[in-house]
């Protein structure tokens, strides 16, 4: 039996069909066992490192998560919201913001979800409506090509900070989804949109922007693309040359609109959406001082570079949110506080067994205690309008 190597174990890729007359011979399960190929999707390595393993079980510190989704995770379902109150009060997190408020009655359903039991739990975000009542396949009909489009946005804004907003949320779709009339996609920089940012500015409402995404979704998905598995099961996630601009020229956009915007706080999820290249945001947050980030969803990333990491953290500690993207089962959560608060090796991103975003384990970076608080709470209590009335409430006496 011919022995095969680990290389091309790893990458007999589950789109692989043999030949129509060596099928009827096919080994049923592709398992790697006794001389047989591996399917990618099969892969389970376990590694034989005996490190030191730290089992936080909840925050050093109370936290502020700026970055959830609890009308799209949890559908306005009210007993998953108490149960993850719960888990909020088992590990230290005191105020979660939602990113789901949207605009209008929207916005007072999602309050009224969020704030009816717990008012001092959670800071809501709105959302700009992009397509207003237009055909969802006819940008030529969306609200966004009126020529009253910002001053609209901007009157729903005010009314939306009246009803307790703390700040809006750009979705990805804007720059990568969203389009003109002709078919082409609207543009971040679009001078259209300046009185909106201005607005924000003007409100005291920061402005957290998802712009682009991982590197590797803007890459052609073959063996050379380290996120392969996570683009094979989610094809619609890749954003190749020649159906959309580059991620430079995305990065590029976003950062001329906080440049033009001084006055307006703009916070850039997901580690401002290039956690692979610390230097270059180090770059943009010298260069722009209304620019903070976020890291939800990035540990991934982060973790796996805990030497450049931590001295991006310990550099831009007035300028870190923590985020999650949540809200995530518990052991998922618990892998933030692992990830920031100790120096454990090489443990798992994500509470699922098959790595959701490539194939690796991350180290935790064991933050101090002074940047570890403006981490997980003071930046925000500086940004974010009302937090800090909610979030003296919650943690009064602990």
């Amino acid at each position: 039996m011919r022995c095969l190597s680990p290389l091309f174990l790893l990458l007999s890729l589950s789109t692989w069909t043999p030949p129509l007359q060596a099928q009827e011979n096919l080994t049923p399960e592709l398992d790697g066992r006794q001389g047989r190929e591996l399917l990618l999707k099969n892969f389970r390595p376990k590694s034989k490192l005996r490190v030191p393993q730290t089992d936080l079980q909840r925050a050093k510190f109370p936290v502020v998560d700026i970055h959830t989704h609890f009308r799209y995770r949890f559908r306005h379902s009210p007993e998953q919201l108490d149960a993850f109150v719960e888990l909020m009060d088992r590990n230290n997190i005191a105020v979660c913001v939602s990113l789901d408020g949207q605009l209008g009655d929207d916005f007072r359903e999602h309050a009224a979800y969020l704030w009816t039991k717990y008012p001092n739990r959670f800071m809501i975000f709105a959302n700009i409506d992009w397509q207003g009542d237009g055909a969802v396949d006819d940008p030529a009909t969306w609200a966004c090509h009126r020529d009253d489009f910002a001053a609209r946005t901007v009157e729903r804004l005010v009314e939306a900070k009246q009803l307790g907003a703390s700040g809006l949320k750009l979705f990805k779709q804007f720059g990568l989804g969203y389009r003109n009339p002709d078919g082409s996609l609207l543009k971040i920089d679009d001078p259209r949109w300046d009185p909106i940012w201005k607005a924000c500015g003007e409100l005291g409402l920061p402005v957290i922007i998802h712009t682009a995404d991982p590197a590797a979704f803007f890459d052609e998905i073959d063996d050379t693309n380290e996120r392969w598995e996570e683009l094979h099961r989610h094809p619609e996630w890749s954003f190749r040359a020649g159906k959309f601009p580059s991620r430079e020229e995305l990065l590029a956009a976003r950062n001329r609109v906080i440049k033009r915007h001084p006055n307006t706080v703009f916070i850039g999820a997901h580690v401002a959406n290039n956690s692979e290249d610390l230097a270059t945001v180090s770059e943009w947050l010298s260069e722009y001082p209304n620019l903070y980030v976020g890291f939800a969803s990035r540990i991934g990333e982060l973790g796996r570079q805990p030497y450049t990491a931590r001295r991006f953290f310990l550099e831009h500690a007035d300028r870190i949110l923590f985020s999650t993207d949540g809200p995530w089962p518990e052991t998922r959560i618990r892998l933030y506080w692992r990830f920031l608060e100790t120096y454990d090796e090489y443990f798992p991103y994500s509470e699922k067994e098959f790595p959701p975003q490539g194939f690796w384990n991350i180290y935790g970076i064991g933050l101090p205690d002074d940047v570890l608080k403006k981490v997980y709470h003071t930046n925000a209590l500086r940004l974010i309008p009302g937090l800090k009335a909610n979030f003296t409430e919650v943690t009064r006496g602990k």
